[in-house]
């Protein structure tokens, strides 16, 4: 457990790999706009790729492919941003999974 004012953290071992959607389910609420997960490139999330090396050294699913991130030319029909470009990353992030309204902003809550 890591903890500090205000936040907290814990982990566990989980004897099965689970689904994002069953850590949604069993450990979020609805109040999440966006959920980043390392892991899970075999499956059709929406993910982008870092490769260090070359792409392929590792298998990933081409469904849900977003971008690649890498120093190596990489041939995709993709975007292919640079490893020190995160405001470009951050950009296409927020393009692809804009900003939910809030239920306060609907009129929803009072």
């Amino acid at each position: 457990m890591v903890l500090s004012k205000g936040s907290m953290a814990m982990f566990a071992d989980a004897s099965d790999q689970m689904k994002v959607e069953e850590v949604r389910d069993r450990f979020l609420d609805h109040t999440y706009d966006l959920i980043i997960a390392e892991g899970w490139k075999h499956e059709g999330y929406p993910k982008i790729v870092i490769v260090r090396e070359q792409f392929g050294e590792i298998p990933v699913s081409p469904e849900g492919l977003l971008a690649v991130v890498s120093d190596k030319p990489v041939d995709l029909s993709v975007p292919l941003f640079g490893l020190d470009d995160v405001v470009g990353v951050a950009a296409l992030i927020m393009k692809q999974f804009p900003r939910s309204t809030s239920r306060a902003e609907q009129g929803l809550e009072t």
